[in-house]
């Protein structure tokens, strides 16, 4: 059996910063509310009349990353995208990148797992490579979110959180089973759905609804109950780096670096807080980005390595929670 491993790493956010500051003069709101809650201080949103979308800034990031892999879009044999906000309702954004980098008719797969979308499509990668049906796969993580979002006092729990942005990675084979993905575990919990959903459109129901849709119906817009996700999140998120961690015979003294999906300052901080970890051995960005989703760990994951805090050998845990409920978790040693 084959193992993969990282070879080329890259992201793209949009130029435009909006800060907490820029946000309290749309909404009832502060920066010392947002701060306090989320941790956040700004983030990226997309420019009214900017050609970028989820599948355009993930083309972004994917050529930055093919590029550090020393290879060209000759040498991709499959693509798994991860994304809440595609293009179109369908088709996918993975067929997308596949015509804009001009790449050969290889398959490509859409992972619909909000939050844990990039950990599954991580993992999704890693299984095709081990049972050597490809050799190089780009992953990706992108969300454009700001469109979609409630911009008023009414949707401030929710809208102050999410940011635009995307990452993409190169997954390649190696034969070096002490090197790559070592594990990924992977779980969900639908019972849980409606604590953080977005309920229209749906096929039952979107074309009228489109149609006859007055200003009130807030069905459109995300939904989260905050305090039953935190709550959940803590919970998960400690149980499956545990589940990664003894998987493979190692320990919390083992992490040289944790990178958690960024959802909320305050669950990465409680969740550092019960491991005993240092600040050098956690990445945080969510203050500078706030939470892109399917994107943040591999934005994440991608600056660390570019401000050299990642070494050969190191052994890094990523982590995720979020709508549907699914969480899961990915054990590297770099």
């Amino acid at each position: 059996m084959y193992h993969s491993k990282i070879t080329g790493l890259g992201f793209y956010v949009p130029e435009n910063v909006v800060s907490n500051e820029h946000l309290s003069k749309l909404m009832d709101t502060t920066d010392e509310w947002i701060q306090e809650r989320t941790g956040i201080k700004e983030r990226r949103w997309i420019e009214e009349g900017s050609e970028d979308t989820s599948a355009i800034m993930g083309a972004k990031a994917s050529k930055i990353a093919i590029e550090r892999a020393g290879l060209t879009t000759d040498d991709i044999d499959f693509i798994v995208f991860a994304t809440l906000s595609p293009d179109y309702y369908f088709p996918g954004c993975g067929v997308q990148i596949q015509e804009m980098l001009g790449m050969k008719t290889i398959g490509a797969i859409d992972i619909r797992n909000q939050c844990s979308g990039f950990v599954y499509a991580l993992s999704t990668a890693d299984q095709f490579i081990k049972t050597g049906m490809y050799k190089n796969i780009l992953v990706i993580g992108s969300e454009y979110h700001s469109n979609g979002l409630d911009k008023t006092t009414r949707g401030r729990g929710v809208s102050v959180i999410f940011g635009d942005g995307a990452g993409a990675c190169i997954l390649s084979r190696t034969e070096d089973i002490n090197k790559g993905i070592l594990s990924s575990h992977l779980h969900s919990e639908g019972k849980y759905a409606d604590k953080l959903i977005v309920s229209s459109p749906s096929i039952k129901h979107w074309v009228p609804e489109i149609i006859d849709s007055s200003g009130e119906d807030i069905s459109y817009f995300p939904y989260m109950d905050g305090t039953f996700v935190f709550k959940n999140a803590i919970v998960r998120f400690s149980e499956v780096i545990m589940e990664g961690l003894l998987a493979n015979n190692l320990s919390v003294s083992d992490i040289d670096l944790f990178i958690p999906h960024q959802a909320n300052l305050r669950i990465s901080q409680f969740v550092q807080h019960k491991f005993k970890l240092r600040d050098d051995q956690v990445y945080n960005n969510i203050m500078n980005y706030g939470n892109t989703t399917a994107a943040s760990i591999i934005i994440a994951l991608t600056e660390t390595w570019e401000k050299g805090k990642i070494k050969d050998n190191d052994l890094i845990v990523l982590a995720a929670f979020g709508s549907g409920f699914t969480w899961g978790s990915v054990v590297i040693r770099w």
